[in-house]
C-alpha cells in the first residue's frame, strides 16, 4: 500500500508553549544538550489561515535535533489567530503537529488530504498545516523543498 503523501517518514514533532525560554532549558536539561537559539518566525503577508488573509500571526520557534532526521520543535505564538494559538488556547501547552519529510510536493501533499477528507487550515511561505484530527487526532506540517 503506499502512503497518502509519497512518505511515512515522520521528520519533526512540535509543541506549543506558552513561555519558550522556560521549556527550552527544560528540554536541553532532560536531553543533556545546549539550549537551541530561536528563531522568529515573523509576520508574513502570504499567510492564510482557513483561507483568509492572517498576516499578523508570527510566533518564536527553537529546535532540537533529536536523532538522525528528527527534531523536536517548540513554538511560542505571538497570541493572534493562528494554528499555533488557537491550539494553545484551547488545549493548553502541548503536542501540536508531526510533520513529514520527502515524498510528494507539499502542493501534492495538500492535495492528498484534501482527497481523503482533510483540511489545510493554514499556509504560510513554505510551509502548511492540514487538519487530521478526526483520523489522526492531529495537525500535519508539509513544508516546501
Amino acid at each position: 500500500m503506499a502512503a497518502v503523501l509519497g512518505t511515512n517518514t515522520v521528520c519533526q514533532v512540535a509543541f506549543v508553549v506558552k513561555d519558550i525560554e522556560v521549556t527550552k532549558q527544560k528540554f536541553a536539561k532532560f536531553l543533556g544538550v545546549d539550549a537551541p537559539d530561536n528563531y522568529y518566525a515573523n509576520a508574513n503577508p502570504d499567510t492564510v489561515i482557513h483561507g483568509k488573509p492572517a498576516p499578523d500571526a508570527a510566533c518564536i520557534l527553537a529546535f532540537f535535533q533529536v536523532g538522525e532526521g528528527l527534531q523536536i520543535e517548540l513554538i511560542q505564538p505571538n497570541g493572534i489567530s493562528s494554528v499555533w494559538q488557537d491550539v494553545l488556547d484551547e488545549k493548553g501547552e502541548g503536542f501540536h503537529h508531526i510533520a513529514f519529510g520527502g515524498g510528494k510536493t507539499m502542493e501534492d501533499k495538500i492535495t492528498a488530504c484534501e482527497e481523503i477528507g482533510m483540511k489545510c487550515v493554514q499556509k504560510g511561505s513554505g510551509y502548511a498545516y492540514v487538519d487530521a484530527t478526526a483520523d489522526l487526532k492531529c495537525l500535519i506540517e508539509f513544508f516546501n523543498g
